[in-house]
């Protein structure tokens, strides 16, 4: 166990970021969490919630100072807010592109340049960005999902090199697959063409955008994907930069990495020892 911390979580109100705020208060810590518009958490002595567009730069750096005038300092950031988005590349718009971009990538790009100056004065804190096992490898129609995340984790491995010197820890989340609403009424649908509707069909047993509403699925409950964030957190002496989740994640990343193996070993060149 450690001591009491004080913790700031985007999108704060649904799935893992509810999960993970709840968790957070019930380990003893206090909360900062940010929510887009109206929330239904519950009133907490040690939790205060405040309206962030994550979007907004100016705006994350506000949030931020805000919760360290509320709590004092910031010790944990987690970078939760984000969505799924449908569509191939060919039906992307561009409204599309940049708000998924703005949100899954920039938003904690903005949210960690605000914390870091705090931590770095504190001479210790924690940047969570909550990844997926989708950063690893690709999965056709979820291409700028995908390569959100991608991004994320590009900025945020040298990121963590760049602020070990102070004391920062950053740590990549990439769950499996979680029984959450992402999939459901949280997904965003590209307007589709027929020219991909037998794709639409094969991967997801349905052409029709948006899809059917359909029961949770077998994926982690949230509430075990926030305990595993919350021992992440506190294995002070854990080195790893990257952290599955969910029984399913270490397969899907072990395939992703072989076949990008087998790709790169198609050069006589490419070492295989």
């Amino acid at each position: 166990m450690i001591s009491p911390q004080t913790w700031m979580i985007t999108g704060g109100n649904r799935g893992l970021g509810r999960a993970l705020t709840l968790a957070a208060l019930d380990a003893g810590h206090s909360v900062d969490a940010t929510v887009r518009g109206t929330h239904s958490l519950p009133k907490h002595e040690r939790l205060t919630v405040q309206t962030l567009d994550v979007r907004d730069r100016r705006a994350a750096h506000e949030a931020a100072e805000l919760a360290v005038a509320r709590l004092g300092r910031i010790d944990v950031l987690v970078n939760n807010a984000g969505y799924g988005l449908i569509g191939a590349v060919e039906e992307v718009s561009e409204e599309d592109a940049r708000a998924i971009i703005d949100t899954n990538l920039l938003g904690p790009l903005w949210l960690s340049q605000a914390v870091i100056p705090v931590m770095r004065g504190q001479g210790v804190g924690h940047i969570v960005q909550i990844s997926t096992v989708g950063a690893v490898g690709t999965r056709p129609l979820l291409g700028l999902y995908n390569s959100t995340k991608w991004g994320l984790e590009a900025f945020s491995e040298a990121m963590a090199a760049e602020v070990q010197q102070f004391g920062i820890r950053v740590s990549l989340i990439e769950p499996g697959a979680l029984d959450t609403d992402w999939a459901g009424g949280s997904m965003r649908f590209s307007s589709p063409t027929n020219a991909y509707d037998s794709l639409r069909t094969e991967l997801f047993g349905t052409a029709e955008v948006p899809w059917p509403k359909s029961e949770p699925g077998n994926g982690t409950t949230p509430e075990s994907a926030a305990s595993a964030i919350l021992a992440r957190v506190s294995a002070t002496k854990d080195p790893r930069l990257r952290v599955l989740v969910g029984d399913d994640a270490p397969a899907q990343v072990r395939a992703a990495l072989d076949l990008r193996q087998e790709d790169y070993a198609r050069d006589s060149r490419y070492p295989t020892s």
